[in-house]
């Protein structure tokens, strides 16, 4: 057997692999955290959309949430805007959130949404204004004890999810914009991964992938090897542990809040490798880290390590 001959038949075992996954996925909803570098690289870029168009090809319904810091950084100095953050969270005036909106659904939201329709996809840009989609009151963090105004910083108290069903059980792809809506009418910028969370929640979808700048939960804090399945349990026995710590802390704590509202598995995967969402989601090892609420295989083969 010749050495073209054996690279195609690897391609078909490839293919043989990802099939118990399409046949359990088939119709079920896909809630992707679309940021980091995946944004700002072209390559990346066209990967992602690629990845979200294949999905969508092959039966699944995959609803797009995503950020745009880098574009609202941009944006605010050349309005001559000083950025500031608390917590994590940047302070948003009526100024910044003007250009918070400006830029997340006129500019980022639209630029992601031409890019799924090149690949072949049929995506529709959408914000938490659109059909009162993403309801929010006002959130305010505490700094040393203190409860701190931090602007128009959203809370979310509701997702109004008929039009994402509507949509993505259609021919179309949703792409959500991290913008709510107030009962005055007032727009307020919300974290993107949360606003992920909240929509995975309320479709029941059947995966929350967050696409990140990092590989996934580490074994140690200095291992470089990845876990790749974890179930609740062991979540919290990490973060007691302190192997899960930092950053990571609010993104598993993010996971297992979905999981506990009804969504099948979550995802926190490396958006710099190209395909991630295809890699994690097709193969048995995948490439970042899977939280379950519990050990619950897809198939009776199925080899998950927890």
């Amino acid at each position: 057997m010749d050495a073209s001959m054996e690279s195609l038949i690897k391609k078909a075992e490839i293919l043989i692999e990802a099939l118990p996954y399409i046949q359990k996925l088939y119709g079920k909803t896909i809630v992707i955290k679309y940021g980091g570098n995946a944004m700002i690289s072209d390559e990346l870029k066209n990967s992602v959309m690629e990845d979200i168009t294949l999905l969508k090809y092959i039966g699944m319904n995959p609803v797009v949430v995503h950020g745009g810091g880098p574009d609202i950084n941009r944006a605010l100095d050349k309005f001559d805007i000083k950025s500031e953050f608390v917590n994590g969270l940047r302070v948003t005036d009526t100024a910044t959130m003007e250009v918070a909106q400006m830029v997340l659904v006129g500019k980022t939201n639209k630029e992601i949404v031409s890019l799924l329709n090149q690949k072949g996809g049929k995506a529709v840009g959408l914000c938490g204004i659109d059909g009162k989609l993403i309801e929010c009151e006002q959130y305010k963090t505490s700094v040393n004890g203190m409860e701190t105004d931090i602007g128009y910083v959203g809370k979310i108290t509701n997702i109004n999810s008929n039009i994402l069903n509507v949509l993505a059980r259609d021919e179309y792809i949703p792409v959500v914009a991290p913008i709510g809506v107030g009962a005055n009418g007032q727009s307020y910028n919300i974290n993107a991964d949360t606003v992920a969370g909240e929509i995975a929640a309320a479709l029941k979808a059947e995966k929350l992938m967050l696409l990140t700048d990092v590989e996934g939960v580490k074994m140690s804090g200095d291992s470089e090897d990845i876990i790749p399945a974890l179930t609740i349990p062991k979540v919290h026995d990490l973060i007691e542990k302190k192997v899960i710590k930092g950053g990571m802390i609010p993104k598993v704590l993010g996971c297992v809040e979905a999981l506990e509202r009804g969504v099948g598995r979550t995802h926190i995967i490396d958006g710099r490798i190209p395909h991630c969402i295809l890699l994690e989601i097709f193969t048995y090892k995948g490439i970042g880290t899977m939280i379950m609420k519990e050990k619950v295989l897809y198939y009776s083969n199925e080899k998950l390590d927890t």
